[in-house]
């Protein structure tokens, strides 16, 4: 063993050697150099009470790059540390470590957002880059240390090109401790007092660097420093400084975003979701210590996202367009035109067409119905920009609702933005009806609950519904609901929840029907949008009062935001 000695201060990088230069990628530009063969050995007046002498005997020449790299890529000699940062997000992009879309993380909650470092060991280069930035950081801010040990264990590879690049001692936790052998949970060569640097690829609340930094100090070592690539800025960094430990980090999430929508790998809307995400997601030095930092009691209520916002988080066209129409018209009104005719409801839909975002029908209510029918009603949603949503509840299998959804009197596919389903015959019945309405570019909405009283589709039921959606992202884009916020099961948030029994003020029909008002449906359940029936089609003035409920529904939107 070797006695205790004075901290390393960080050195500065070997300089790129010339021959590179002509060869080399943007990203080897930051990368270390390929390392020169090295002959260690102790010196002849080395003694176990002196630190170890290293002589170092370079070859004549250094050899050739190990790596091939793309001419046609190559970068100006003189790269400004921004530019470094920027080539370095756009490959983590490029090798897919960083994804967007729907992913379900370690706490249960849907992130639009996943970060997957452990990729990068395939990949010489990233590996390499991530290392040396990830030592300019530390260099930058003046860290000092005695060896590093690396968070098992994506961050192991990370340490150990550290490590090896600027002549570093490591360590390793292990993440098992055996119950033979030495028994030990920190390995190496090291001596009490000692300062250790942790490294980390990814920082989320922290929880993990803790898991190794107590370890470290249990064998006597002390622990100051932490470096990371991402900070995904939830609050790890504050719980870290509340354990006396400096975060090095060398790309805050928000820098990531910046980057990726500026190189247009990103639209403006998915990354405030991603900013959405995070900022009603954040750990902190009294979180629970999970992923996200959930609490282990009942979770609180989520933060609304925008309508906007969750254009982003959905495969469905349909789902898209109707984020899309509800953001730009400001109307979260779904009118039930639930009326005896097939003409007076032609002419209900172009009398409160203004007011709304969705139409529903029940075309096996009006016995005029005719051929003609979809193309009127049609031509009425592109007058009046809203959706149409035939109210079918399809409940056969799936070869039986083939027919039922695309041919028949009513052939509802043909003119019908939307329609649901119960999830009571299997999924089936999804695979049946994607089979006709997806390349229609058609939206299905699952009937996870109801609003009448003494229903069954509650529960076991609903959280089943919520399953038979996420298998099917492409053609399923919501729910029909009554209570979301209450739900244990995750969901995607760019699912839509339309919520039935809607009036201004709460109460029944004495058939069972259950009443809501538009601020209990919004901002208590957590729906997105409301239907209205007898309100409107009933009301002395179905204009005034569809404006009255659209106001009060978007209202209660714009508070629940807040």
């Amino acid at each position: 063993k070797t006695s205790a000695h004075a901290p390393h201060s960080i050195r500065s990088l070997a300089p790129l050697p010339p021959e590179l230069v002509a060869t080399a990628s943007p990203l080897a530009l930051f990368s270390p150099p390929p390392p020169r063969p090295r002959h260690l050995r102790a010196s002849s007046s080395s003694s176990s009470s002196s630190p170890r002498q290293v002589q170092q005997i370079q070859s004549k020449k250094a050899p050739p790059p190990s790596r091939i790299y793309n001419n046609s890529k190559m970068a100006p000699p003189s790269v400004t540390t921004d530019a470094k940062i920027d080539a370095l997000i756009m490959r983590l992009s490029e090798i897919e470590a960083v994804k967007f879309g729907e992913f379900k993380l370690k706490s249960g909650l849907i992130s639009p957002i996943y970060v997957d470092l452990r990729v990068i060991v395939s990949y010489p280069d990233v590996l390499a880059s991530v290392a040396a930035c990830m030592w300019e950081v530390l260099k930058a801010n003046g860290a000092e240390f005695d060896n590093m040990c690396g968070v098992p264990y994506t961050a192991l590879p990370i340490a150990t090109c550290m490590s090896l690049d600027n002549q570093v001692p490591m360590l390793m936790r292990r993440k098992e401790v055996k119950d033979y052998g030495t028994k030990k949970a920190i390995e190496g060569a090291f001596h009490a007092g000692q300062t250790c640097l942790v490294v980390e690829d990814l920082v989320t609340s922290g929880m993990s660097v803790m898991e190794t930094v107590e370890p470290l100090e249990q064998v006597g070592l002390k622990v100051t420093d932490v470096v990371v690539l991402i900070d995904r800025e939830q609050g790890g960094a504050a719980r870290l400084a509340a354990n006396n430990l400096r975060l090095h980090s060398v790309l805050p999430l928000s820098r990531v975003l910046k980057t990726l929508e500026a190189n247009g790998k990103m639209s403006r809307d998915l990354v405030d979701s991603v900013k959405a995400f995070i900022a009603a997601n954040q750990t902190g030095p009294n979180a629970s210590g999970n992923e996200m930092g959930a609490a282990a009691a009942a979770p609180a209520k989520a933060k609304r996202l925008a309508y906007g916002a969750r254009v982003a988080l959905t495969q469905n066209q349909c789902a898209k367009d109707l984020w899309n129409l509800m953001e730009t018209k400001k109307t979260n009104l779904c009118v039930a035109a639930d009326v005896d005719t097939a003409a007076e409801l032609l002419a209900l839909a172009d009398q409160i067409g203004p007011e709304i975002c969705v139409l529903k029908t029940h075309c096996d209510l009006y016995p005029d119905f005719d051929h003609a029918f979809g193309s009127k009603l049609l031509a009425l949603a592109a007058k009046h920009n809203f959706l149409i949503f035939e109210d079918r509840k399809f409940a056969d299998i799936g070869n039986t609702v083939v027919g039922q959804y695309s041919s028949g009197v009513h052939r509802i596919a043909d003119w019908s933005h939307i329609t649901n389903a119960h999830i009571v015959p299997g999924a089936g019945i999804i695979d049946g009806l994607k089979q006709v309405g997806l390349p229609k570019g058609r939206g299905l909405l699952l009937l996870a609950e109801m609003s009448s009283e003494g229903t069954m589709a509650a529960g076991a039921y609903t959280e089943a519904a919520v399953a038979m959606a996420a298998k099917h992202p492409d053609f399923v884009m919501g729910f029909i609901s009554v209570r979301p916020a209450l739900w244990t099961a995750e969901w995607s948030r760019g699912l839509v929840h339309m919520t039935p029994g809607v009036q201004l003020g709460k109460g029944g029909d004495g058939l069972g029907q259950q009443y809501n008002t538009p601020a209990s449906v919004i901002g208590e359940c957590g729906s997105d949008v409301i239907i209205v029936g007898r309100g409107v089609y009933k009301a002395k003035d179905p204009v005034a009062a569809s404006a009255e409920y659209r106001k009060a529904g978007w209202d209660a939107y714009v508070a629940d935001l807040q």
